[in-house]
């Protein structure tokens, strides 16, 4: 790589001259056009990342925008689309969008899709990138391009000085296991989603922490992975209870996977929460219609998405005064307890 002087800014002639190409080819990649191949598209992203480089702030080409300068579109990238927990997010972002007067376009952010280049050519407000991992090359071309990001609980610690919202995750586990110890459960397990996943370790690392510090390390939790799926969280749970049979309360780290945690128990022909209890996370309207109802540490879903606009707004337009707004914002997180935790049983 070409050396840079020390104390200077990476420029777009260090990004040509480091990926081997010209200043114009550079920008047009940054610009989402169409007309450059694959390869070296891919080549000059892999320079923008090895020399460090971001466009100023305000150095993006102008799209459609109104007399003041705004652009009326924003977007909403999601890794998917399926789901109680997507609806309530989506509903939060685009309430708030409308009462600022923008539209949303919802664009899936495919693992090998091209996604970011139609984000780069629409010249939107900005992105809110929900349970998307911002190391990936995709979000690391936005950051180039100087395109507002805002990310709502990112897979993958975010780069310094990316602005994320998320819920109290640990603060949820903790809760989750406070509640069961409290009923006198101390042989404990955990249906988490995936172990790379910051949120997921999170809630886990809470839920172990209350379990440890409460009963002096006399309770046992034991750790079994749902990947966010019914049917998977359905599979871990059977491995958890063959693995320890004493277990008598299930932490889900999430509502989808307590349904999974509940049809494995049904096929061993175990009450809920007679034989074990079981506990959620999220809040999502299932947790009231499954019987018994579930209880569950609930997350401000809708509130997320429209928090994660209001961030979106003061970045792209300035409205925070020339300060930066806080790199991370973190809602609350409550308890909400139903019929599916009770007393430790002795069966």
């Amino acid at each position: 790589m070409p050396p840079r002087p020390a104390g200077t800014r990476p420029t777009l002639s260090l990004v040509a001259k480091t990926a081997g190409t010209s200043v114009p080819t550079v920008s047009k990649v940054l610009r989402g056009g169409t007309d450059v191949s694959a390869e070296t598209r891919a080549r000059v992203m892999e320079a923008v990342r090895a020399v460090g480089y971001t466009r100023r702030a305000g150095g993006r080409s102008e799209g459609v925008r109104d007399e003041n300068g705004w652009s009326h579109v924003l977007d909403l990238v999601v890794t998917h689309f399926e789901g109680s927990w997507a609806n309530l997010l989506v509903a939060g972002v685009g309430r708030e969008a409308a009462a600022a007067g923008l539209d949303v376009v919802l664009t899936l952010a495919e693992p090998h899709g091209d996604w970011v280049s139609r984000v780069l050519r629409r010249r939107t407000l900005g992105v809110v990138g929900t349970l998307v991992d911002p190391a990936s090359p995709q979000f690391g071309a936005l950051f180039a391009a100087g395109v507002p990001v805002v990310l709502i609980d990112p897979m993958t610690t975010p780069p310094a000085g990316v602005t994320s919202v998320g819920v109290a995750n640990w603060e949820g586990g903790r809760m989750a296991a406070e509640h069961l110890l409290s009923l006198g459960h101390e042989r404990l397990g955990v249906v988490a989603g995936h172990a790379r996943h910051l949120f997921s370790r999170a809630r886990v690392d809470g839920f172990r922490g209350a379990a440890d510090t409460e009963t002096g390390g006399r309770a046992t939790v034991t750790v079994t992975h749902g990947g966010w799926n019914r049917a998977k969280a359905a599979a871990a749970t059977h491995a958890l209870l063959d693995e320890d049979p004493g277990v008598t309360a299930v932490f889900a780290c999430a509502d989808s996977m307590a349904l999974g945690v509940y049809d494995a128990l049904g096929e061993r022909g175990l009450r809920v929460p007679g034989d074990i209890s079981v506990i959620g996370f999220d809040d999502l309207p299932e947790a009231q219609y499954i019987t018994p109802g579930l209880t569950t540490v609930r997350q401000p879903s809708t509130e997320l998405g429209a928090a994660a606009v209001k961030l979106l707004l003061d970045l792209s337009r300035g409205e925070d005064g020339g300060s930066r707004p806080p790199a991370r914002m973190k809602l609350a997180t409550e308890l909400v307890v139903r019929a599916s935790t009770g007393p430790v049983s002795r069966r």
